[in-house]
């Protein structure tokens, strides 16, 4: 069993840096079983396809999310969520850029290149700022333990199902 957790985002647009910071401190601090890679991919989306394409049972893509619409309250910054994306959540027409990232594009070109999406789900915060700039705001800052908490509780749902 192959599970990897990317980390995506970009790292100059403040909170967009969330994925990267969280994979960076899953991979020094995380309690991840065997079989487990974690990588910051930032905005490398070829890079994260061809990893797909090697094998890979179970996917967690870790980035930040915007607010849901349509909720009858809104969702601050820091808030996260978990979703499970499926096939039909996919564009498999969608353009695959070799110098950004776009999660679901990478996810609906593998079977064009050759491949197909592994189960995949997205831990996800909402940002509070995405200008130019480094460093995380400090509420999507507080939100990097309970994202790795649940990246880990997923991973080990996951691998307890395949046993």
């Amino acid at each position: 069993m192959t599970v990897l957790v990317a980390g995506v985002g970009n790292m100059f647009l403040r909170d967009d840096g969330f994925g990267p910071e969280v994979a960076r401190r899953l991979a020094s601090e995380g309690d991840l079983p065997p079989g487990v890679e974690v990588a910051d991919y930032g905005i490398r989306g070829m890079h994260l396809a061809y990893d797909l394409l090697a094998g890979v049972d179970m996917l967690v893509l870790v980035d930040a999310v915007p607010p849901e619409r349509g909720t009858a309250h809104n969702e601050a910054p820091g808030s996260l969520r978990v979703l499970r994306i499926r096939s039909e959540d996919l564009d498999a027409g969608a353009s695959l850029d070799p110098h950004g990232m776009d999660p679901a594009a990478v996810l609906g070109k593998l079977r064009s290149l050759g491949g197909q999406a592994p189960v995949t789900y997205v831990v996800g915060c909402v940002p509070a700022d995405v200008t130019d700039g480094i460093g995380l705001t400090p509420p999507v800052s507080a939100a990097i333990p309970a994202a790795m908490a649940a990246v880990v509780d997923l991973v080990s749902q996951h691998t307890s199902q395949q046993t």
